[in-house]
């Protein structure tokens, strides 16, 4: 018999990666008081300096494949 937590992770599973990394961060978020407006504006600050340092030719991307694959070796 197939429980209710195991048939949500099998349908988590169909989802493509960057659903599934959604889905961890609210679940992790879930468990902690710790996520508020002002851990929302630090990420937010974060991804437009991450933004301007690749618009600057400071920092490279890589595409999710080779990134999938680092993340797999581990």
């Amino acid at each position: 018999m197939v429980t209710g937590l195991e048939a949500v992770l099998k349908d988590a599973m169909q989802l493509d990666p960057v659903d599934r990394a959604e889905l961890l961060n609210r679940l992790f978020f879930s468990f902690s008081s710790i996520y508020d407006a002002t851990f929302e504006k630090k990420w937010k600050k974060e991804v437009k300096d991450r933004v301007a340092a690749y618009d600057a030719g400071k920092i490279t991307a890589d595409s999710s494949e080779n990134v999938f694959k680092r993340l797999a070796k581990r």
